[in-house]
């Protein structure tokens, strides 16, 4: 391996770690070398290249240029982009390979790499090919050629004609975290014919001075809150650090929560696709499940992580689903990625041909206790010995049942607790929810005594900030 990338930076769907240390740029155009090989291999010559709003990403956007040149791979560079803009481009200049340099919602030191071939980016076994392509130092040799090309105008238009707003004229805050959505995100909504939208942090700016770009944490949501509250909008809403996640602030200053913004969705969309299977990941309240049952659909627990949902959606024809982090995949009306800004879309939809307002459309739906999704500190090489060793102590336990599909989830008689191992950061990811604050209650004491047994993990934060 060489010296300059860091060996645990390989994560389960993309390639993420910290500047200057996880990675230099002899490591990064080293990287390209590697990932123009496996292209080469796979019989693609050209690559898109996007990167976001991140201080490292111009270097090393040069790095993976250089890198991926070098083996005699095309690279055409659309510059600063969000995720879904980027995967849109694919499609759109119809490209199979390509690179987007990212780091998402993680904190501004922080850079990474999701890696495209074929229908989605690669994850797994695929994405170890890469890493043992560039362990071996044996590299494609060739000179291929740099082209810059400009998606957004396309990617407005197609927007435009896909979102077509009802009646109702919606008041809305969209709060962008300094993230990459903040260039595109006035544009958006003209293009969706919003005309009364406010726009909270929508400068880019890679230090994040205001909150971290991460709608999944609540207290990154305060501002928003305060806003609509404020002014009486219709709804907030938030994007991640590079436009793939959506957070929802409801007209009350709530918290819609994925799971429960899915309610909305699938209730459109199973009313089209009667009996359609429905993906449900592990993180999402028992409520989903039960929802989508009533509607007729077909439930099915599945993992987290957007390259695996997406490969299943494929896999059985899914037509949507989402996950509790704020992705959403509609493969309905749309691409079946995960497009913050089309999610968006979809929301206002719904609610401008609605006389309701949004926090009485969820009404209906039994608000159960819970947690948010909470992030536990632990090292990477530690993490799947905490859940093996959990799954191994639950499955012995005669009380309670599991579902291992990812991580731990352990099914109380009155609720459910689950904590698996993140696949982007050193921590587990834990969760729980009950039909009362007391057993709520149990559930948190039982995961947390299992889980301190850990030197290595301390106190839980179960509020999730």
């Amino acid at each position: 391996m060489s010296s300059s990338i860091n060996p645990t930076v390989f994560r389960e769907y993309d390639i993420r770690g910290l500047v200057d240390q996880d990675f230099t740029l002899e490591g990064v155009s080293q990287l390209g070398k590697a990932f123009g090989t496996y292209l080469l291999d796979h019989g693609v010559s050209q690559a898109l290249l996007g990167w976001d709003s991140r201080s490292s990403s111009p270097a090393f956007r040069d790095a993976m240029t250089e890198g991926l040149l070098s083996t005699g791979v095309d690279v055409i560079d659309i510059g600063q982009v969000t995720t879904p803009i980027f995967y849109f481009a694919r499609i759109h200049f119809n490209i199979d390979g390509g690179v987007m340099i990212t780091a998402s919602h993680n904190p501004a030191e922080y850079n990474g790499f999701k890696l495209a071939l074929g229908p989605a980016t690669i994850y797994g076994e695929e994405i170890q090919k890469v890493r043992a392509i560039l362990e071996s130092g044996s590299f494609h040799q060739g000179a291929g050629k740099r082209t810059t090309a400009n998606p957004v105008p396309a990617y407005l238009a197609m927007l435009h004609e896909k979102i077509q707003l009802g009646p109702k004229a919606l008041h809305v805050i969209v709060d962008c975290g300094n993230g990459t959505p903040s260039l595109f995100a006035r544009d958006v909504m003209k293009a969706f014919g919003v005309e009364n939208a406010e726009f909270l942090f929508c400068e880019p700016d890679p230090t994040f001075p205001n909150h971290h770009p991460d709608p999944v944490v609540a207290k990154n949501l305060q501002d928003l809150i305060a806003r609509v509250k404020e002014t009486g909008a219709d709804l907030g809403v938030a994007f991640d650090g590079d436009g793939d996640r959506i957070g929802v602030v409801d007209d009350q200053g709530e918290i819609i929560w994925g799971d429960r913004l899915m309610v909305l969705y699938w209730r459109e969309i199973l009313a089209r696709h009667p009996r359609a299977k429905a993906i449900v990941e592990v993180k999402c309240s028992q409520t989903l499940v039960d929802e989508i049952v009533r509607l007729g659909g077909q439930p099915e627990f599945f993992k987290t992580g957007h390259s695996l949902i997406k490969a299943r959606m494929r896999e059985i024809g899914a037509v949507f689903t989402g996950e509790m982090s704020g992705h959403m995949f509609f493969a309905d009306e749309y691409y079946g990625f995960d497009d913050a800004f089309y999610a968006t879309g979809r929301l206002l939809r719904i609610l401008s041909h609605s006389d309701r307002p949004l926090s009485q459309l969820l009404q209906d739906v039994p608000m159960k206790p819970s947690t948010p999704e909470v992030r536990i500190d632990c090292p990477d090489d530690k993490k799947m010995e905490v859940v093996n060793a959990l799954r191994n102590a639950y499955q012995n336990r005669s009380d309670v049942s599991v579902i291992d599909v990812d991580g731990v989830r352990v099914v109380f008689p009155y609720g459910w607790g689950l904590v698996r191992a993140s696949n982007t950061q050193p921590a587990l990811v834990a969760r729980a929810e009950a039909d009362t604050p007391e057993h709520l209650q149990t559930i948190i004491h039982d995961l947390e005594h299992a889980l301190t047994s850990f030197p290595f993990i301390s106190h839980i934060d179960w509020s999730g900030n």
